[in-house]
C-alpha cells in the first residue's frame, strides 16, 4: 500500500513535498515534547515590600524569564499576598512560613535586583541551610559574574 502523501493525484512521487511534511511533523512533536519536558524548580526571590505595584511586576518578569530558560519558577509573594494581607505582621510571617517550605522542593534560589530585604535574607538563609544553590541576577536578568553561591560560600550584602 503507498502512502498517499508521497504521490500525487496521478501516481507519481512527490518526495520533496512529502519529506517537508515529515520535517515539519517531527518539529511540531519536538516542540510539543520540549513544553512537556522537565523543569527544575526554582524560587524567585525579590523584593516586594517598598514600591509593591513595581515590585510585583518585576517578580512576574523573573519569573518569566526562568520560564524562557527552562525552569518552573515559584514564586510566592506573587501568590500568598492574594489572600494574605502583607501588612498584618502575623499574616506575613505565616507567608513567609510557607514561602520557606515551599523553597525546600526547589532545585535553585534566584536572587534578583541589588537590595537584599529582611524577607530575602531569611530566605538565602534558609536556602544555605539547606544547601540549594543561591545564584544572583541583575534588575536585567544578567547573572552576577563570581556571584554564584553553593550552601559553604553564602555571603549575604546587609546594605
Amino acid at each position: 500500500m503507498r502512502d498517499s502523501s508521497y504521490y500525487n493525484k496521478e501516481g507519481y512521487p512527490i518526495p520533496t513535498h512529502y519529506y517537508a511534511e515529515q520535517n515539519i511533523l517531527a518539529e511540531e512533536r519536538a516542540k510539543k515534547a520540549k513544553l512537556h519536558a522537565f523543569r527544575p524548580i526554582v524560587y524567585i526571590c525579590s523584593p516586594l515590600r517598598g514600591d509593591v505595584p513595581r515590585n510585583i511586576q518585576n517578580a512576574r518578569k523573573y519569573s518569566r524569564f526562568a520560564v524562557t530558560e527552562g525552569y518552573l519558577p515559584l514564586a510566592p509573594h506573587l501568590l500568598f499576598p492574594q489572600f494574605l494581607n502583607d501588612a498584618d505582621e502575623d499574616e506575613r510571617e505565616v507567608g513567609i512560613h510557607m514561602g520557606l517550605v515551599l523553597l525546600t522542593k526547589c532545585m535553585e534560589l534566584w536572587v534578583f535586583g541589588e537590595k537584599i530585604t529582611e524577607g530575602m535574607r531569611r530566605e538565602i538563609k534558609r536556602a544555605k541551610w539547606r544547601n540549594i544553590p543561591v545564584r544572583y541576577f541583575t534588575e536585567n536578568l544578567e547573572e552576577k559574574d563570581g556571584q554564584r553561591e553553593s550552601s559553604d560560600t553564602l555571603h549575604i550584602n546587609e546594605d
